[in-house]
């Protein structure tokens, strides 16, 4: 098993290229399902979570070619509309095929995903949206079994704010017969990025971006040429990085009006950054200052950026209290940052993280993948050698790190 090890203590500089967005392009890739037609997408990050969606369609049918970071989808000739456990399992976004497959073709069965690291994310709300634009849907040996001779549009209010809900009742009233609106829906940049691919592929959908989005089925969708979003949590995650080593980073092929919540964080930290359309640029010359925050749906600060912050904490200058509201179990990294001499303690869903004038390295394991990420940031400030176990975690969500990395300056290698 292939592991990372970080010779911790260098300042970062240089320029590092952000790849496309892991959970816009996921949610797009299932949208292939949608049309006859090929889909044609750009800025496809080279990602396992992306290779297991890829996998998960060409079993249904879908021919899928991949050059770099282009990818054409077509799903001409469906074969099978099964989504199975074996799949699923390793990845919880498999669950967005249900809303296509539904749509386009009256039938589906798709596995339930199963238990997540970091807390229950139920699929209740997508079941609930989809019975009621008048499909039938059972649940027999773990799987969801869903068919509607037509979807029709209805009015869906979710109970809570649910982001692959939200992006898989969207598609499925891409076709329906009548006028779909979802109220309290998801707000995300990646919802957002989904809307827009969907329209060119000739969707008529309005409001994306608000908490009330319109959508009036049309008889069909055909193919598209689309580029997918930059990845603003790699974003966040090499501005946290930059703020807590200390250094002078541009990143370029970034989208820095979805990272608004952090880059105010960051900037309170201490850093400054500078902006244009698709740059930020992060300079970091003292030792940051703490960070307190909530996690919270966008536009608020994201959870998934919620374990780098806690990071760049445990070696600030005073205390921080960071509440997560998201996820139930999303401290799972702070054990493993107290290896590394970090000072933290836990009350409920709130982590007091105490900065200590350095870190010291040791041997560490990733629990989940925005815990990987923070497990690398503790590492590059940490002195001495860390060694992070069960990086397949990274892998999930981050496009070649370790070489975007060395290349800023970082010592970091991948060892077996």
């Amino acid at each position: 098993m292939q592991k990372l090890k970080i010779r911790g203590g260098k300042a970062l500089n240089g320029t590092v290229r952000i790849s496309g967005a892991k959970n816009a392009a996921l949610p797009i890739i299932s949208a292939s399902l949608l049309s006859a037609e090929p889909l044609a997408l750009t800025n496809v990050p080279q990602l396992n979570d992306i290779g297991t969606m890829v996998k998960l369609l060409a079993q249904m049918g879908v021919s899928a070619e991949r050059n770099g970071e282009s990818l054409t989808l077509s799903a001409a000739n469906i074969a099978d509309k099964t989504a199975p456990y074996e799949m699923v399992k390793t990845m919880r976004a498999s669950i967005l095929v249900l809303g296509p497959l539904v749509a386009r073709f009256g039938q589906a069965k798709v596995s339930l995903p199963g238990g997540c690291a970091i807390g229950a994310r139920p699929v209740d709300l997508h079941i609930k949206g989809l019975e009621a634009m008048g499909a039938t849907i059972t649940i027999e040996a773990g799987y969801i079994l869903a068919s509607a001779t037509k979807l029709k549009g209805a009015r869906i209010l979710m109970e809570t704010v649910t982001v692959t809900g939200t992006e898989n009742l969207m598609m499925a009233a891409c076709l329906a017969d009548g006028t779909t609106v979802l109220e309290n829906a998801a707000r995300e940049p990646e919802v957002v990025d989904l809307a827009r691919c969907l329209i060119a592929m000739g969707a008529k959908i309005s409001g994306h971006g608000t908490d009330k989005i319109t959508i009036d089925g049309v008889d069909r969708l055909h193919g598209a040429n689309y580029a997918v979003m930059p990845d603003r949590i790699e974003t966040g995650t090499f501005l946290a990085a930059v703020a807590a080593t200390g250094g002078d980073v541009t990143l370029t092929n970034a989208a820095p009006d979805t990272l608004d919540a952090v880059i105010d964080r960051l900037r309170d930290s201490g850093a400054t950054i500078t902006t244009t359309a698709n740059t930020l640029r992060i300079i970091a010359a003292k030792r940051p200052a703490s960070i307190s925050l909530k996690t919270a749906p966008y536009p608020a600060f994201p959870t998934d950026m919620q374990a780098q912050i806690i990071a760049l904490n445990c070696i600030a200058s005073g205390t921080a209290v960071v509440t997560e509201t998201i996820f139930e179990n999303r401290f799972m990294h702070v054990q493993e940052l107290v290896r590394l001499g970090a000072k933290i303690d836990i009350d409920g869903n709130t982590a007091i993280v105490h900065g200590v004038a350095k870190l010291t390295g040791a041997s560490v394991m990733a629990t989940d993948l925005r815990a990987s990420a923070c497990l690398v940031i503790a590492g590059l400030v940490a002195e001495g050698d860390t060694i992070i176990d069960r990086i397949y975690h990274l892998d999930r969500g981050y496009d070649h790190i370790e070489a975007k990395l060395t290349a800023i300056g970082a010592q970091i290698e991948r060892v077996d």
